[in-house]
């Protein structure tokens, strides 16, 4: 029976993530965390003789999270163009996951033509000792996996 070698884990804290808008690629380097989830749009497809409604997969949608610390204004610089001028603004998100010493390798995936669905204008709280941060909810209208993880041995 295999065992599974805790020197393959991969620490998130290993990630790293990278922003390109507008053709301009930038290191989130004040990044907390990203969840990006594609979830398959589902249709009834209902046939005689069965008691149940099966389903099947007509499309998907992406979406996902980003929390970083309150520290940039780049994405309320590009909210606030969209609020002036009406032209909306699309991002790539690229993240790698890679954890040193590990034989799993690393993951590299795209999100392709993301937009943010809302961004906080202003914030303070004089009443905590932890730093800002924001969340930054998004949707995504392509995925790649540029690099794929090994396939690992047990011990």
């Amino acid at each position: 029976m295999a065992i599974f070698n805790v020197k393959d884990a991969i620490s998130g804290k290993q990630a790293k993530a990278f922003v390109t808008i507008n053709g301009r690629v930038e290191e989130l380097f004040y990044a907390k965390s990203l969840e990006a989830t594609i979830e398959k749009n589902k249709v009834d497809v209902p046939m005689l003789g069965r008691t149940n409604t099966p389903q099947r997969s007509a499309g998907w949608k992406g979406s996902g999270t980003l929390t970083i610390y309150y520290i940039s204004t780049a994405f309320r610089q590009l909210m606030r163009d969209y609020i002036q001028t009406g032209s909306d603004f699309w991002f790539d998100l690229q993240v790698v996951n890679e954890q040193p010493g590990s034989a799993t390798g690393k993951q590299t995936t795209l999100l392709k033509n993301c937009n943010i669905d809302s961004i906080i204008a202003a914030k303070f709280d004089a009443s905590s000792d932890d730093m800002l941060e924001e969340e930054i909810p998004f949707t995504f209208e392509g995925y790649d996996i540029l690099d794929q993880f090994n396939s690992i041995q047990g011990i």
